[in-house]
């Protein structure tokens, strides 16, 4: 988001030199910087004891291609937390362990990814409305189903690489 207006004051910006930053959005009235802000939220890939990977179809994500569990982070919630929720919310499993793998600048949609690796046991999928179907997907299989390139792509490589 690029700010224009003070969000506290309605003021305009106007542009003002701070530190090392440059010139970054400020407003007078509130004396207040006001920097682009970008949503922060999470993917996993999602594994199991017999290295498989949970990739789920959202029609209004692709209806051609798979994707990783992913969600946005709730004001005062943690990356980790937000991973746990997450995969209890969209697929009903419940996570064993957790590893931080990378994040992903997604500057298309002025995001922030954190990417995890989820591991969770292998049990069938209680799936939330927001996710049409799901599968287990053997690490094999599993770069083929999803957009080559992709955030999910790069998680889920890096997964199977390490």
């Amino acid at each position: 988001m690029h700010f224009t207006y003070c969000p506290y004051c309605g003021n305009q910006l106007i542009k003002k030199e701070i530190g090392d930053e440059g010139m970054i959005p400020y407003c007078k009235s509130c004396e207040i910087p006001l920097w682009d802000m970008f949503i922060t939220s999470i993917i996993a890939a999602v594994v199991n004891e017999n290295n498989e990977i949970a990739l789920l179809r959202q029609n209004y994500v692709s209806k051609t291609k798979y994707v990783c569990l992913a969600g946005i982070m709730k004001i005062g919630e943690s990356a980790e937390a937000t991973v746990i929720r997450e995969v209890q919310e969209e697929i009903g499993l419940q996570v064993h362990e957790l590893k931080f793998i990378k994040s992903y600048p997604y500057e298309k949609k002025e995001m922030l990814m954190l990417g995890y690796k989820a591991v969770v046991k292998k049990q069938n999928f209680v799936l939330s409305s927001e996710v049409d179907s799901a599968e287990w997907v053997t690490y094999e299989n599993a770069l083929a189903l999803l957009r080559e390139g992709s955030i999910g792509w790069q998680l889920v490589k890096s997964v199977i690489e390490e």
